[in-house]
């Protein structure tokens, strides 16, 4: 938190000396600047970097940094008029993945968001990991689109019965959803989809031109009955689903079911996309086994990421699939970006071959146990009226039911006015109406402390009538 507030005393300084300056003056040198504000290298060059990718600053080496041009000095705006035609009516649907409240005010407290905070990342164990890749000879070379095999191995030892032939490397969890969708799913088809369900899946699958069909859920996840129903009223091929930890509602797929799941598709003639990618963060209990691993005849295409575990720009996950439908996702690959890069792949081997990773797992596992039950007291003491469910044994997120009467989206707006970040409920249903529910995220925020004055927030605003829409 003190390193985001010095590089933001330093860019609101520097920002108020380019409005003094005229374009082509000289800033400061780096040293003077860290000897004037008292800051260190890397925040100089950081923000520095900043004011030259807002087109504020122009950095030439050896000679120092400059004021850029205005945009009044650079001639007349271009006229992009004629791409409307040319694109025609032709779009990609952000919507179940953008904030219609809009960025998130500096210094609010995050109980939105689905990545770890940075105390809770294995920062060391990855600079040190991706030093050790950058040293390898063969480190820039180019990678078969399948990505590298012993990390191929890495992936497929976590599931019995896949091989290092039965994965193939992506570029992170969302790029593996959108391949498998576009591969398997033709334009215009319809896909079934858990209800709630991430929206980073809904806004998939539209892009890839499908329909998202919602299949109800219940405490033990989707149900088998109705998932049928669907397959056949519906014709889809394909049913995403997140059996374990699911996002946003935490629930488990019970264990009879999760056999049943797999029939049901299988009698459709149709595959079930796992999303498995809370795997890695459960909270300390049992953790039941992928639906893929009592797959044997290439009916389940599994999905995971090494991200929620890791950081996230540690861009690297995995799909394990059989058959044809493996060769038809390489061809995606292919056509895409022909492979990922290899120094994010040998850093990624690196870092879940050393001890140092599975140290991390097992303190991050106490930590969100010890943050969502501290949360989870917190909200159930400020806020006695919102039903939480059953606590979640796994993931990042509480799943919460506001009363009746109650809209989500007003709910989110006044707690973002009390510089609480809060998760709508809903933009995670695909085309029902939404339940009046809340996302609160206890791995964003910096500590338990914040946590539990983002409770508190909440619950003043619960207190004085601020969640009735």
């Amino acid at each position: 938190m003190s390193d985001d507030s010095t590089s933001l005393d330093l860019l609101e300084n520097l920002r108020t000396l380019l409005a003094r300056l005229a374009p082509g003056d000289r800033l400061p040198s780096s040293r003077e600047l860290i000897e004037q504000h008292r800051v260190s290298p890397v925040t100089v060059s950081r923000v520095i970097a900043q004011l030259a990718a807002e087109g504020a600053v122009v950095t030439k080496p050896g000679s120092g940094t400059y004021v850029a041009s205005r945009a009044k000095d650079r001639g007349p705006a271009p006229d992009t008029g004629w791409q409307t035609i040319a694109l025609s009516d032709r779009s990609i649907d952000t919507g179940p993945v953008t904030d219609e409240l809009g960025p998130v005010p500096n210094g609010a407290i995050l109980l939105d968001g689905g990545y770890l905070h940075r105390t809770l990342q294995p920062t060391r164990a990855l600079s040190s990991a991706l030093a050790r890749a950058a040293r390898r000879p063969d480190a820039w070379d180019r990678t078969s689109a399948n990505g590298l095999t012993p990390l191929r191995a890495v992936f497929a030892a976590n599931s019995n019965g896949v091989t290092p032939d039965d994965v193939l490397i992506t570029a992170g969890g969302q790029s593996a959803l959108s391949m498998a969708l576009r591969a398997i799913v033709a334009p215009g088809s319809p896909v079934l989809v858990e209800s709630p369900t991430y929206p980073g899946a809904l806004a998939a699958a539209r892009a890839a031109g499908l329909r998202p069909v919602p299949v109800p859920m219940d405490a033990n996840g989707v149900r088998p009955d109705l998932l049928a129903e669907a397959f056949a009223m519906t014709g889809a091929r394909a049913f995403y689903c997140q059996p374990t930890f699911h996002n946003p509602t935490g629930r488990v797929l019970s264990q009879e079911r999760r056999g049943q799941v797999v029939e049901v598709a299988r009698a459709a003639g149709a595959f079930v996309i796992e999303d498995d990618f809370a795997r890695l963060l459960g909270h300390g209990g049992p953790v039941p086994r992928p639906l893929v691993e009592d797959d044997r005849d290439g009916t389940v295409v599994y999905v995971t990421s090494l991200t929620k575990p890791a950081a996230p720009s540690l861009r690297i996950g995995a799909i394990i699939a059989r058959g044809p439908v493996m060769e038809r996702l390489r061809a995606v690959r292919r056509v895409d970006d022909f492979f990922v890069a290899r120094p994010m792949q040998e850093a990624a081997l690196e870092l879940v071959s050393s001890p140092a990773w599975d140290r991390h797992l097992r303190a991050l596992s106490a930590a969100l146990r010890e943050r969502c039950t501290q949360l989870t007291a917190a909200v159930t003491r400020q806020c006695p009226d919102w039903d939480l469910g059953h606590p979640p044994a796994g993931g990042l997120h509480l799943w919460i039911e506001l009363p009746a009467g109650a809209d989500a989206v007003s709910v989110s707006r006044s707690a973002r006015d009390n510089n609480v970040a809060v998760s709508y409920g809903n933009r995670y249903f695909a085309a029902e109406t939404p339940t009046a529910c809340l996302r609160l995220a206890f791995a964003a925020a910096t500590d338990t402390p914040e946590l539990l004055e983002g409770a508190r927030r909440l619950g003043s605003l619960a207190r004085h009538g601020g969640i009735v829409g």
